[in-house]
């Protein structure tokens, strides 16, 4: 097949690129910016003249881009998009409903949203790794004379979202009441895995106290409720950066650990910061090394599995992470990777794993073998190629 590929910065090119062109599709790219969010005529007629030139059995991108929507559908071809940021608006776009769409989510939670609501070009497909890439980068040595060589036994590679200004902290003004009740529902839901609530606890006096303060509107071509946008870009931003704080904060009480995060200026009790990674060449490297991996989720995913995780487990790292639904669908639990329900499990497993080390290499291995058996860029190209045939 031929496939054009507006390529932006994004997670996953290389990966997915190599994936075509193994199972012998031909790929063209061409350079697109993700910040073409909105209608812009040259943009479209642009692509439209790429896609009439290239005559592609589809047009490939991650994330989803309205404005890709309408050249493939101005055309008559079909444009097949993964997502994998959380949350996502541009998934809420009017155009998302055009029959060209074949929409790839990650979250199953959030596939069945729009299942249930009639819309047909929405589809479940996890995230992936290249466990061939991942294994071919040995260099240890060169890792271990950087900035970013583990220090400790314990590794945490993402934001601690401390690095810039967040909404919450724009919501100086809201009511007293306003304020108690967000953070009510905030330590609640922190004690909560699997199950997000937070949107639909957003009564109408709360959010209009919100809207006084902050104000959000929805964009008037995408279907997005203003609760959808206070939940998960303000609230659920919050209870993650707390709770990531808050759990790393409770681990550098009991054990020394390394952060890769952006904000390099953040010091947390037993903590070596080491600034943000490269996460394509070196974040691996950190995986391979750490005898534990945390992955923290963005609240704002449903059930899905995110990236991290994938990497860490096909890196042949040992992967403890928050429970996710979505695990269930890949892996086994205990056998493949380990999850934690609280902060207290979250210790207890930390001790445990650090002195059982036969045991967590042996999950560590189960992991890896079960990404390169069933969750590799080649195998999700093949279910989406499954679904245009």
């Amino acid at each position: 097949m031929k496939i054009l590929m507006p390529e932006w910065k994004s997670f996953g090119n290389e990966d997915i690129i190599a994936a075509f062109k193994a199972l012998n599709h031909t790929v063209k790219t061409i350079p697109f910016s993700n910040k073409e969010l909105h209608h812009d005529e040259q943009t479209e007629n642009d692509l439209v003249s790429e896609i009439r030139q290239f005559s592609p059995d589809f047009v490939f991108t991650f994330n989803y881009f309205p404005i890709i929507s309408l050249a493939c559908k101005k055309t008559d071809t079909r444009y097949v998009s993964w997502i994998y940021d959380s949350p996502y608006v541009l998934l809420y776009s009017y155009t998302v409903i055009n029959p060209c769409n074949y929409v790839f989510v990650f979250d199953k939670e959030l596939y069945l949203e729009f299942r249930n609501a009639g819309i047909s070009t929405v589809y479940y497909l996890p995230l992936a790794a290249n466990t061939d890439r991942l294994s071919a980068m040995t260099d240890f040595e060169a890792f271990q004379k950087s900035k970013w060589a583990c220090q400790s036994n314990i590794a945490f590679v993402g934001s601690l979202y401390t690095e810039k200004h967040q909404f919450y902290q724009r919501l100086n003004g809201i009511k007293p009441y306003t304020r108690g009740y967000l953070e009510g529902i905030m330590a609640a839901q922190k004690k909560v895995y699997g199950y997000n609530f937070i949107q639909e606890l957003l009564k109408p006096e709360i959010v209009e106290d919100l809207m006084r303060v902050l104000p959000m509107q929805p964009d008037p071509t995408s279907v997005e409720s203003v609760e959808y946008l206070y939940a998960q870009y303000v609230i659920n931003r919050q209870i993650t950066a707390t709770e990531r704080s808050e759990l790393l904060t409770a681990i550098g009480e009991h054990h020394s650990f390394d952060l890769y995060t952006p904000d390099e200026k953040l010091q947390l009790q037993g903590c070596t910061n080491h600034g943000p990674v490269d996460y394509y060449d070196m974040a691996p490297y950190v995986f391979k090394t750490a005898k534990i991996n945390l992955n923290i989720s963005l609240r704002s995913i449903k059930s899905g599995i995110p990236l991290r995780a994938f990497d860490i487990l096909g890196a042949g790292g040992f992967l403890l992470t928050n429970y996710q639904a979505d695990f269930d669908d890949c892996y086994v639990a205990g056998e493949d990777y380990v999850y934690f329900e609280s902060k207290e499990d979250l210790l207890t497993k930390i001790d445990y794993y650090l002195n059982h080390e036969e045991e967590r290499v042996a999950i560590a291995q189960n992991g890896f073998r079960k990404t390169a058996e069933n969750h590799t860029y080649e195998q999700r190209v093949l279910e989406i190629l499954s679904y245009l045939t």
